[in-house]
């Protein structure tokens, strides 16, 4: 665990720097660079109830409310056109992005009619798995369906709050079994290392998710922010990472012999688009209340107040509310931690990127993970060993908490106007 342990506070370390954004005027995106593939997130922060351990922008469902927001959401997407952008992608993620199907058609519609988007993911939950709403999504264009699941343990899921939901697991199974088949990828969002999960229980679900020989699994380690801590400790104890690396291992182990990993967490039987958007594309734009993006070395996120953002969208403005400008060497260690987490870093491609010596950047961190076991270096490319699945799975976990007390500290500090004095 020694080495584990540096990981985390390695990380934990240095995405305090990554996430130091400044809400000082002016804000604004850069202009679009055409050399590079870009992917368009869009965020619908709405569910119809909100799970316990979940740190994402969302709020509870007001269909007035909602619907206003798909108006402006709109809105902010003829704003990027208007400025040049296309992209080859988009996410549609949430909060549940079908919990007003017309509303999503129309918004997919205008992403058709507007960009040259090839490939179309969103996310659901088990109780939107309808003949409706599959129906309207085939209609809409979606190619890969991401439907959260977590777990088919009847005691966990009541745990956390989703068996009134969302149905037994075993009720969650058959609708996945109806739904396999209707999309090219249907992929199943799963969770390991919480507090009252046992190796059985995990490997009950393993099982499940085998038989039912959906096209895509993945699987993410619990993320504890700091605000849904004392939550889950209530609920189901005290958060541990002694567990961990067991259960991840237990993970690869029952799936590569039909799956093949995508990412450090995500299992594919096929060439697929997956969560993490990042490895696969350089760029991406983020729409909606709360989102962020990443374009031509700068990450910027919207105003996390749903009210405001539809204000300024209406006023024909985007809902810019904080920017971080990354140096050289942070571009350089963004890409080493998002491309291998995709299992594979070309250096020469990145120094290309960034216009400098991707190696000489990033020298301390290829040092250390290849003396630890965790990257083999072939030449000018880097991979992850079986052990580096493990470490990069660390370093996303850390990421994401990271990201996900930054969406806290802005929902609950208003108008960014300190931002840039937040710390993990």
């Amino acid at each position: 665990m020694i080495i584990e342990n540096f990981i985390t506070a390695y990380a934990r370390r240095k995405n305090a720097d990554y996430l130091r954004f400044s809400s000082s005027p002016p804000l604004a995106i850069p202009s679009p660079n055409g050399k590079v593939p870009m992917l368009l997130y869009v965020h619908i922060p709405f569910c119809e109830e909100l799970c316990p351990y979940c740190s994402f922008n969302r709020v509870v469902l007001q269909e007035g409310l909602a619907r206003d927001y798909f108006n402006a959401l709109r809105k902010e997407l003829a704003l990027y056109r208007e400025r040049g952008y296309d992209f080859r992608a988009v996410y549609v993620g949430g909060g549940t992005p079908t919990v007003l199907i017309d509303e999503l058609e129309q918004t997919l519609a205008l992403i058709r009619e507007s960009f040259a988007v090839t490939e179309v993911s969103v996310e659901t939950n088990p109780n939107h798995l309808t003949e409706g709403n599959i129906a309207a999504l085939k209609k809409a264009g979606v190619h890969r369906l991401s439907v959260g699941v977590q777990s088919f343990d009847d005691t966990l899921l009541a745990a956390i709050e989703r068996y009134h939901k969302y149905g037994s697991g075993k009720s969650i199974a058959e609708r996945l079994a109806q739904t396999q088949g209707r999309f090219h990828t249907l992929n199943v969002d799963m969770m390991f290392n919480f507090p009252s999960q046992t190796v059985g229980g995990l490997e009950k679900d393993l099982s499940t998710l085998i038989n039912l020989g959906v096209d895509q699994i993945t699987y993410y380690p619990l993320m504890v922010s700091s605000s849904t801590r004392d939550v889950i400790t209530k609920k189901l104890g005290a958060v541990s990472y002694k567990r961990e690396k067991l259960f991840y291992h237990t993970i690869v182990e029952t799936l590569t012999p039909r799956y093949h990993p995508s990412t450090a967490w995500c299992f594919s039987t096929s060439n697929a688009m997956i969560d993490e958007y990042v490895v696969n594309f350089e760029e991406y734009a983020g729409v909606g209340s709360g989102s962020i993006g990443y374009l031509n070395g700068s990450a910027y996120a919207n105003t996390f107040d749903i009210h405001e953002y539809i204000r300024r969208v209406k006023q024909g403005n985007l809902p810019l509310e904080a920017k971080k400008d990354f140096s050289l060497k942070e571009r350089a260690r963004y890409d080493f931690l998002m491309k291998l987490f995709g299992l594979r870093l070309d250096l020469s491609q990145l120094s290309t990127k960034i216009g400098g010596s991707a190696f000489r950047q990033l020298l301390p961190e290829i040092l250390f993970f290849t003396l630890t076991g965790g990257i083999k270096k072939r030449g000018d490319v880097l991979s992850l060993s079986r052990r580096g699945q493990y470490y990069w799975v660390i370093m996303m976990r850390e990421f994401f908490i990271g990201v996900n007390n930054f969406r806290d500290y802005c929902r609950n500090s208003g108008p960014l106007k300190t931002i840039d004095s937040f710390k993990k």
